[in-house]
């Protein structure tokens, strides 16, 4: 299968697929804590056949062109992935959002991932609008969405109850235009 390199330090882009069931749940496992400090995902996939079954539900929705899972591989190891959590061609509208377990943090993988995800979503796919939807609490994804040259459009004040609380949730976007010229800055600037 494909996979793309995010760079020299052996960082790769590679789908997420059913079969990779064992090491998703790996993943999962060494992450849950850390990835669950704002976000549920993965937090019903304690075993094997629920792991599959999350990864399922995504190629399905890939082979429905609504959505699809990417992972994030570190010197070989799973650490992390992109996502689009809906995908709508025909209105040219996209969510895009992140995971990572704490031994992929830091290192700019989210950042440099998305910026494949979303010039194939514009470039390829004819996508105007981008969005990123996070907690407000979830500083280091705000900071990617600040990165990839999207646009604060709002906050839905106490919107995610999780955890025993709710949560504001921050709503980023970037439109197709607003992209070309972010991604213009970043090559100009060297990354």
């Amino acid at each position: 299968m494909y996979a793309i390199s995010l760079g020299d330090d052996g960082a790769e882009l590679r789908p997420l697929e059913p079969w990779h069931a064992e090491e998703f749940l790996a993943h999962l496992d060494r992450g849950r804590e850390f990835i669950g400090q704002f976000i549920s995902f993965g937090s019903r996939e304690t075993d094997v056949p629920a792991a599959r079954a999350m990864l399922q539900r995504y190629a399905d929705m890939r082979a429905a062109d609504t959505g699809s899972l990417h992972g994030l591989w570190l010197g070989g190891t799973l650490v992390g992935g992109v996502l689009f959590l809906n995908f709508d061609a025909e209105h040219g509208n996209a969510e895009v959002g992140c995971w990572l377990e704490p031994a992929g943090t830091g290192r700019g993988l989210v950042t440099r991932a998305m910026r494949v995800l979303l010039d194939f979503a514009v470039e390829q796919r004819g996508i105007h609008r981008i969005e990123w939807v996070a907690a407000s609490g979830n500083v280091p994804s705000l900071n990617v969405a600040r990165r990839l040259g999207m646009t604060r459009d709002g906050v839905r004040r106490q919107a995610h109850p999780y955890g025993g609380l709710r949560h504001d949730l921050e709503v980023w976007s970037i439109l197709a235009p607003e992209w070309r010229e972010a991604r213009a800055r970043a090559v100009e600037n060297g990354h």
